[in-house]
């Protein structure tokens, strides 16, 4: 009896949220979120618009590297260097010449022009889950299928 329960939940589990896209979100200052993601550390986040698409920001400044992942629709509150083309693949961040005219700043570590990273690379991903991860780290969703698959067939 309990196995069919546990079946009938992992399968409501993937019902309930087959249409929603997840994606990692976390930034590479925290522990696994680096070059070599590590998706024991992190949760998913479902993404909340119905056509989201998941976002790795590379950005990079001589030997220095800051990883940022998340959903798009999280990031265009808060960043202006979104490049207007959000198909499959890597491209680099959109110029704003807008971005903070009309800021009189006496702080000089805040930066309002974003020219503190030499590159800035935004890699957009929405036809698998969990796509902006590190290509080597989807061993969860092979987990995940195994264990349904392995119930399934002691449930017949």
């Amino acid at each position: 009896m309990f196995k069919y329960f546990f079946v009938v939940f992992c399968l409501s589990l993937f019902i309930r949220q087959g249409l929603a896209l997840w994606c990692y979100e976390c930034v590479s200052t925290q522990p696994g979120c680096g070059t070599q993601f590590n998706w024991l550390f992190h949760w998913t986040k479902i993404c909340p618009e119905t056509d989201d698409v998941c976002v790795k920001i590379i950005e990079q400044r001589s030997d220095e590297t800051i990883i940022t992942r998340s959903c798009l629709s999280s990031l265009r509150a808060i960043r202006t260097d979104i490049p207007a083309d959000h198909y499959e693949g890597c491209r680099p961040a959109a110029k704003d010449v807008h971005l903070a005219n009309y800021v009189n700043n006496s702080i000089k570590e805040l930066d309002i022009y974003r020219n503190y990273y030499d590159k800035t690379t935004w890699c957009f991903c929405f036809l698998d889950n969990w796509c902006n991860s590190s290509p080597s780290s989807n061993a969860h969703v092979y987990l995940i299928i195994g264990t349904s698959l392995i119930s399934l067939v002691y449930m017949f």
